[in-house]
């Protein structure tokens, strides 16, 4: 299972935090103790490492048997962590971080720190597409990057359908809703359309 996810910067300041298993202690500590971790290695080791002091933040008490583990990849500035038991394969997700990567790097043409800022509710939606309750739903970059145009268009007909001053909406033509009501802009346009009849 997949307890967290986690991209922070490389000074340590989170960038997505997700937890899919609850926390004994504040998620600050769980950061600032697995960036600790990460921040001291050599780019020489390996990318996943044992981890039995995150098992007191994550109360795995239940399963003393079960050892928590860090798998990490860093992309220029950013570091991206799972933090899985040993059910997970570590390489299955180092593949699984490149999925993430790529499909971030599809819905924002080149992704860097500042979309992560900016955009955290899609990259919460991404990261939902692939992952659900700590388990893989979707590796298929092609599939995960249709999912996330559907909602991106679904979104932006929300967005126009709500918005009174959208033009084109609705089978009324320019500047009416689908309900009838007529558009501020519309009924300028009508009105200044009307102008030149007279």
């Amino acid at each position: 299972m997949i307890h967290a996810v986690l991209i922070f910067n490389t000074s340590g300041v989170p960038r997505l935090t997700k937890f899919y298993s609850p926390l004994q202690q504040s998620s600050q500590v769980l950061v600032k103790k697995i960036f600790s971790l990460i921040s001291t290695r050599p780019a020489s080791l390996c990318n996943f490492l044992d981890a039995p002091e995150l098992e007191e933040c994550l109360g795995r008490k239940d399963k003393p048997d079960e050892k928590l583990r860090v798998v990490y990849r860093s992309y220029a500035t950013l570091h991206f962590v799972f933090v899985v038991d040993s059910a997970e394969s570590e390489l299955g997700i180092l593949d699984l971080i490149q999925v993430f990567v790529e499909s971030l790097d599809r819905a924002f043409e080149n992704v860097c720190e500042l979309d992560l800022v900016f955009h955290f509710d899609e990259v919460h939606h991404i990261l939902g597409e692939i992952i659900q309750g700590g388990l893989v739903l979707e590796t298929n970059v092609d599939e995960i990057d249709s999912q996330v145009q559907v909602a991106a268009q679904a979104r932006k007909t929300s967005f126009a359908s709500a918005n009174p001053l959208s033009l084109g909406v609705g089978s009324g033509g320019v500047g009416q809703r689908g309900g009838g009501l007529q558009t501020p802009l519309g009924w300028l346009t009508g009105k200044l359309a009307g102008v030149g009849a007279r």
